[in-house]
């Protein structure tokens, strides 16, 4: 059974090999770490570092050394943060010490979710039916961003060799992602929000119409629902089923629906692209969340074409969690790999017990493994709540 736990650079730094391979294996109990390469900006509040108590990382940034013969032609390229050359290449580290420190590795990998590369290279980015620019979402249907995500991984896996590499945001980003200091005066309802994901880049109408899509009459269908949302003194849904019935909630809207179903299409490419690319010592999953169909991600399409799923369900009860593990394993199928993504963050876990009931539900459910969130964000003592829960399965 694997287990592992999500880490920053910056935490083994901080904190030192030494201490982190401890704790992973002793206090935590886990077997294996999964290392962020690849990652965006944010603000993160680090209890346990002996140097900070806040750190705003690079953003767009990977943290591993690129091998330059690969992105000579390449549109977009990767940008090594500085943390990597002023306090060296943890993931080199993790490779090298591998056998010392019995950890397993893996790379957990920001795939398309880039606001520094999507400032850079506006082409490249989701854009709503209005044209407005996503510029914290490449488009999976974007050639140059296809190729970056692709080299990347390529790159990664065959100069690295990592156990696995998991990859997030590989589909179309929601509008309700975040950014920064977002003010929505209207009210968006759960579809509204959903309607302006939808991404109408060129790259995505030219690949919907060679498919036979009718992308140009779902862009002025799009408009309308989102405009008409706009005009309403307060708000209110226009299709009552959403999101319980996902994409089906639209069947009444067929040039809409038949959009939402070719949706996948670039996702699932993009994914059969970065397997074939990858070295093969290397698994390749998904990290996804239980609602994977909003980011145009099928599942059943792409357990075909990469090694599994980690499902991550943080504040999900145990029956819940057993629910979307059991419908997961039956999507992708019982030869790929499950893994489940759980948290011991307060805001979803507020107790060891509750998650460990979390954990058993998902391993009894035919889960293959857990990650957990997150190594250097919580206090030291919540590492033994990972440990129980272990112990507990």
């Amino acid at each position: 059974m694997r287990y592992s736990m999500w880490a920053y650079p910056w935490d083994l730094q901080d904190l030192g090999l030494e201490t982190s391979y401890d704790e992973y294996r002793n206090k935590a109990g886990v077997n294996s770490i999964s290392l962020a390469v690849s990652y965006h900006a944010g603000r993160f509040l680090q209890p346990r570092s002996p140097y900070r108590k806040s750190y705003f990382p690079e953003d767009g940034t990977i943290y591993f050394t690129p091998e330059a013969s690969r992105w000579r032609d390449q549109e977009i390229k990767p940008l090594v943060a500085d943390n990597l050359h002023e306090k060296g290449d943890m993931l080199s580290a993790l490779i090298r010490d591998r056998q010392k420190h019995g950890l397993a590795v893996s790379c957990w990998t920001v795939c398309l979710h880039n606001t520094r590369l999507g400032m850079q290279h506006p082409d490249h980015v989701t854009r709503n039916a209005f044209g407005d620019p996503s510029f914290y979402s490449l488009c999976p249907s974007s050639p140059a961003a296809r190729s970056y995500v692709t080299t990347l991984i390529a790159d990664l896996t065959h100069n690295y060799r990592p156990y696995m590499v998991e990859l997030e945001t590989v589909g179309f980003m929601g509008f309700d992602h975040g950014y920064h200091h977002e003010k929505d005066g209207v009210g968006l309802t759960p579809e509204d929000e959903f309607l302006l994901s939808l991404c109408f880049c060129k790259h995505c109408t030219q690949a919907a119409t060679r498919s036979g899509v009718d992308a140009t009459n779902t862009k002025i269908l799009v408009k309308k629902l989102i405009e008409d949302a706009f005009a309403k003194e307060t708000p209110s849904s226009q299709f009552p089923n959403f999101p319980e019935d996902g994409i089906a909630a639209f069947k009444g809207h067929p040039v809409l629906y038949d959009f939402l179903k070719w949706r996948s299409q670039p996702v699932t490419s993009l994914v059969e692209s970065i397997r074939t690319a990858a070295h093969p010592d290397s698994k390749i999953v998904l990290i996804e969340g239980e609602n994977a169909w909003r980011d145009g991600v099928d599942l059943k399409t792409i357990g075909k074409v990469c090694d599994g799923v980690i499902l991550c369900a943080y504040s999900a009860n145990p029956e819940a969690v057993s629910a979307v593990i059991k419908s997961t394993q039956r999507a992708i199928g019982a030869d790929k790999y499950l893994g489940f993504g759980a948290s011991a963050f307060y805001e979803h876990t507020k107790s060891k017990d509750e998650l460990g009931q979390r954990v058993q539900a998902a391993l009894t459910a035919g889960a293959n493994g857990i990650n957990f969130y997150n190594y250097g964000l919580i206090p030291e003592s919540r590492l033994t709540w990972i440990k129980a829960s272990i112990q507990g399965s």
